[in-house]
């Protein structure tokens, strides 16, 4: 008992039942503001006077303290007549050269396209008949003329309120606003720097392609669209958690895939009441169901080989944008004692490697109590000469042999630990002990 007070006093906070506070006269009015705070954010359209929408994105985005949204105004020419416009984007995700080349230049330098006689119709047919001319009319739409002929953008959509163009701001993209138009446009000029695809570090083949997954979603897409090479495979895009947002990208054949196993993940994933997302790690503690006993029940690679392989054995692959690993789901027991390069060997002797990885998971699990349990309950079950041995070795030992069993199996664990965090000048010395250490023991 003064153990348990001590260590509660000392680690531990009980919270006071009274507090000493005064409420402030205005408590009412409080309270109604929380009230408010706590509701969602109802979706705020785009307006068409441009001055309104740009006090409400520098207000939106904090222009006055953040450094690198970038707010660029503009005066833009469509069919001699001029409207005022301005572009907003974030500095240092976007590609400049094609903002200057193929938004920016279009839209403001005068041309062929955007030169005209400033008449707002546009006629379609023209007839005479009994000294009677008839003029098929078109209206000018300037956002459809904008769309058609001022930008020559691969990807463009237009957008109406501004949940939506901050979700493209954020992603890479500029978000383009003209006068008199209650939308805005949606153009993707990503240029942020991104890590290359390389070899894998962790699933390492010797027979079998060398790529590994990205932090990049599309550029991990398009790797596994390569593989598959089939119309019927299907990618669909979700965003989980309330402030990031995060990309999910679910991958499924469409024609393998049990339907029900879809319905299932997007189910799950549409459901995560989180804030933030930013990683498949988090992903498979979130979406899996809870289990005494902690089996896994996906399964992670960072190979588009191998997610390719379980996509055409009917399995669902989740990627997280900003993870470099592909979550399969479900996974069952072989899926963990299988490698990729099984596929790459012969029939024989893939058996055979897959064989002693199931020896190799059964002494891993048993070996300690199969070693305690003869050594100290059952030892007729031992040669008389290995008996003497082990007894000859744990002459000088002061401890039972299952205390030395988890002080051995928590110094490896550490040992682990710390050549995995450690800087690697001190970590090549670990492992050298390490090394020793193993030695040591087989001794």
């Amino acid at each position: 008992m003064n153990f348990n007070k001590t260590f509660n006093t000392l680690f531990g906070y009980t919270p006071p039942v009274e507090y000493n506070f005064s409420l402030p006269e205005d408590v009412q009015t409080t309270e109604s503001n929380d009230s408010q705070a706590s509701k969602p954010e109802e979706k705020v359209n785009v307006f068409p006077s441009l001055s309104v929408n740009i006090e409400y994105m520098r207000t939106k985005y904090n222009l006055l303290i953040n450094s690198d949204i970038i707010l660029r105004e503009f005066t833009l020419n469509a069919r001699g007549k001029q409207y005022n416009a301005f572009l907003v984007y974030i500095d240092g995700m976007v590609d400049s050269e094609i903002m200057d080349k193929f938004i920016l230049e279009p839209l403001m330098l005068r041309n062929k396209n955007n030169l005209f006689d400033g008449a707002q119709t546009k006629v379609i047919s023209e007839a005479v008949a009994n000294n009677i001319t008839v003029r098929k009319i078109k209206k000018f739409d300037l956002s459809n003329y904008l769309m058609g002929c001022l930008m020559p953008q691969n990807a463009v959509k237009e957008v109406t309120d501004f949940d939506e163009v901050a979700n493209g701001i954020n992603s890479g993209n500029c978000a383009l606003f003209v006068d008199t138009l209650n939308l805005a446009f949606d153009i993707e000029v990503k240029g942020f720097k991104q890590r290359s695809i390389d070899t894998p570090n962790n699933e390492v083949v010797i027979k079998g392609p060398h790529e590994a997954f990205v932090e990049n979603i599309r550029t991990n897409t398009s790797l596994i669209r390569r593989i598959v090479n089939n119309e019927n495979l299907i990618i669909e895009n979700l965003e989980v958690g309330k402030i990031t947002k995060t990309k999910c990208a679910v991958c499924y054949i469409q024609n393998i895939t049990n339907t029900d196993l879809i319905n299932e993940v997007k189910y799950r994933l549409n459901n995560l009441e989180v804030d933030s997302l930013l990683s498949a790690g988090e992903l498979e503690q979130l979406i899996v169901d809870n289990n005494a006993l902690g089996i896994p029940q996906t399964i992670s690679t960072e190979r588009p080989d191998k997610a390719a392989k379980y996509l055409l054995k009917g399995r669902v692959i989740v990627i997280v944008n900003g993870t470099p690993y592909g979550v399969i789901m479900p996974a069952i027991l072989v899926d963990f004692l299988t490698s990729p390069e099984d596929t790459n060997l012969k029939v024989n002797f893939a058996n055979f490697l897959r064989a002693l990885r199931f020896l190799a998971a059964f002494i891993t699990l048993l070996l300690p109590g199969l070693y305690v349990a003869l050594t100290s309950f059952h030892q007729e079950i031992l040669p008389t000469g290995l008996l003497y041995s082990i007894l000859a070795s744990r002459e000088n030992v002061p401890f039972p042999i299952i205390v030395e069993i988890l002080l051995m199996e928590i110094s490896f664990e550490l040992i682990r630990e710390a050549v995995l965090r450690v800087p690697t000048a001190i970590g090549s010395t670990i492992r050298n002990y390490r090394s020793i250490s193993n030695r040591g023991c087989s001794r």
